[in-house]
């Protein structure tokens, strides 16, 4: 049996941690999580977090003034094209790598950290001021490997954590809730080895767990998530490690909707 093979658990649950407050630039998330589960509900080793992105941002300081930035040529091509304000194009181009399709109002782009998406995640709900767009973390990872590190250090309790962020899917309607950063746990199970219930090997079946937990959490999360920002999964068994949301990340050459 491969080595990240877990069991399937019966059950499950999903709790909302005490709300954090407003989150500004320079809060320590992981210190403020801390506090929300001494008031209300106390963190379990093994426990999930699935931590909403925006406040991520706001604490990072990834917030940008639309106001303040001048549209380059190319971003008043593309907002004239897509019905876009110049400015928030111009921000969304900064934040990219490569655009793959700008069509019927929306920009798909790439972003540094490898993730296809609508607009490279800049985002302009649950910020303070009209004018003001939140972009992605830097990194991820890191900044839930911080949180979890901190957690651990006040309360002595080993905990997983997502940061998540919603995206759009080929071929289906609805944004479902995604997995942009990851810490303490392997965010891919693979099932390459098992047989299924007919005796058949299994030669490619990989699960993204990560994915599939944030988008449990979403669903009291919301889309106002300054109110419920932090999500408890409890129960689930993963396969803990020094997991990356790069591992969730197809490759260009492997990507069939690129091609």
């Amino acid at each position: 049996m491969p080595s990240n093979a877990t069991s399937t658990p019966e059950s499950y649950s999903v709790h909302v941690l005490p709300t954090l407050g407003i989150i500004n630039k320079g809060d320590d998330v992981g210190r403020q999580i801390c506090e929300a589960s001494q008031r209300g509900f106390a963190l379990q080793n093994q426990d999930v977090l699935v931590i909403a992105q925006t406040i991520i941002s706001r604490a990072e300081g990834r917030i940008i003034d639309l106001s303040k930035v001048t549209p380059s040529a190319e971003a008043k091509d593309f907002a004239l094209k897509l019905d876009k304000r110049p400015e928030l194009v111009e921000v969304i181009l900064q934040a990219s790598t490569k655009v793959v399709r700008a069509e019927q109002g929306h920009l798909i782009v790439e972003t540094p950290h490898g993730y296809v998406c609508a607009n490279a995640g800049v985002d302009s709900s649950n910020v303070p001021n009209p004018n003001f767009v939140t972009l992605l973390p830097v990194n991820p990872d890191k900044s839930a490997n911080e949180i979890r590190k901190t957690i651990k250090a006040r309360l002595d309790v080993d905990v997983a954590i997502i940061i998540s962020d919603t995206h759009g899917r080929p071929f289906r309607e609805g944004a479902i809730n995604v997995a942009i950063g990851v810490a303490g746990f392997i965010p891919v199970k693979s099932y390459v080895g098992l047989t299924d219930l007919f005796g058949y090997q299994l030669r490619s079946t990989k699960v993204a767990i990560a994915d599939e937990l944030a988008s449990a959490a979403e669903l009291l999360m919301g889309e106002a998530a300054e109110g419920n920002a932090v999500i408890v999964i409890r129960g689930f068994p993963f396969e803990k490690g020094e997991g990356s949301a790069k591992m969730l990340v197809r490759a260009a050459e492997r990507d069939l909707f690129r091609r």
